[in-house]
């Protein structure tokens, strides 16, 4: 059932009451942190209490300039006693992505990924988005609030962010999100936080990546071995679709005892969600849309398949897992 922006906020606003105590759990990144203050934003002086709360480490410079510079507040979740709370929201993620999010039970998910098993009171997720923030700022416009600058260039960034200027998947909706905000937007402060996107001790990664990759007709494999911040998987993925002869970007590295892998191509190939959860879905996490994706599979799902603490062997064990799967 197609529901309108209106009645789609009225059933958002059904689920909280004056007295409520609202939590909203993201994984942390532009849009989630976008989408999380603009969940505050349309709880003003609606509820008792919003508390904003991230699961993951945030080390990504960008990241850190987006929370600085506009203000946002997080706590992490290790901090957070849960039962002070009354009301959860998810936004920009869905309650199977990630292991923390178990222990919630979500009265509220916002997403744009593609749909899985989702059981919450309210949930509208829309995988034709390019971003969550284009949803959110559907949210923020039908309820006649004029976003604050600050709010207006979280969501602003996170839509150009998540469609890679309109280069990704992007709809119609997110056209008339990013117009919307542009009026208010702080387009000198986005550009501050976008350009913010490399620490010096990343380097040695670019290094590794640039002795290791292996090219093959036109897709570039990288085992990075294990790496400080899995944010660096994301960034030399992308750093590889710059390069002309690149169709195909697959970068993986180990963190938190998971194998994590980012996928990456030019958009006219197959849909790298698709691959993603063909390759690694039966083992872990698999995910995302057709030009980028993500997969991350638990160190002790490796063990019976491949001995994972050498690279060499891993990297080899990668490239033939995805091989098989894109040849079908």
């Amino acid at each position: 059932m197609n529901l309108s922006a209106p009645e789609k906020l009225r059933r958002f606003y059904r689920q909280f009451a004056s007295d409520s105590h609202v939590l909203v759990v993201i994984d942390a990144d532009p849009d989630a942190i976008a989408s999380a203050m603009a969940v505050k934003r349309l709880l003003w002086r609606k509820v008792s209490s919003v508390t904003l709360s991230n699961i993951n480490i945030i080390n990504r410079p960008d990241n850190i300039a987006m929370i600085r510079l506009l203000g946002v507040k997080l706590i992490h979740i290790d901090e957070i006693d849960h039962t002070r709370f009354s009301r959860f929201v998810l936004v920009d993620s869905q309650p199977n992505h990630h292991v923390p999010f178990a222990k919630f039970k979500f009265d509220v998910v916002i997403d744009h990924h593609p749909q899985t098993d989702v059981k919450a009171s309210y949930q509208d997720i829309r995988p034709k988005y390019g971003s969550t923030a284009s949803i959110m700022a559907e949210y923020i416009g039908t309820a006649g609030i004029k976003p604050s600058a600050k709010l207006a260039t979280g969501l602003f960034l996170a839509i150009k962010t998540d469609t890679s200027n309109f280069e990704r998947q992007t709809s119609n909706e997110d056209i008339n999100a990013f117009q919307f905000l542009f009026k208010y937007a702080n387009i000198h402060l986005a550009r501050k936080i976008e350009q913010a996107d490399l620490r010096l001790d990343f380097l040695k990664y670019f290094k590794k990546a640039l002795q290791n990759m292996r090219l093959r007709k036109g897709w570039v494999f990288v085992h990075l071995g294990p790496v400080g911040n899995p944010d660096v998987c994301v960034l030399i993925a992308d750093f590889f679709m710059r390069v002309n002869s690149v169709k195909w970007s697959i970068v993986s590295g180990l963190f938190d005892s998971k194998l994590i892998l980012i996928f990456r191509n030019d958009g006219l190939r197959k849909d790298a969600g698709k691959l993603a959860k063909q390759s690694f879905g039966h083992i872990g996490f698999a995910g995302g849309h057709k030009s980028m994706s993500r997969a991350e599979v638990f160190t002790k799902n490796l063990k019976d398949l491949i001995d994972y603490k050498d690279d060499k062997k891993l990297s080899r064990w990668i490239i033939h897992t995805i091989e098989k799967r894109d040849r079908k």
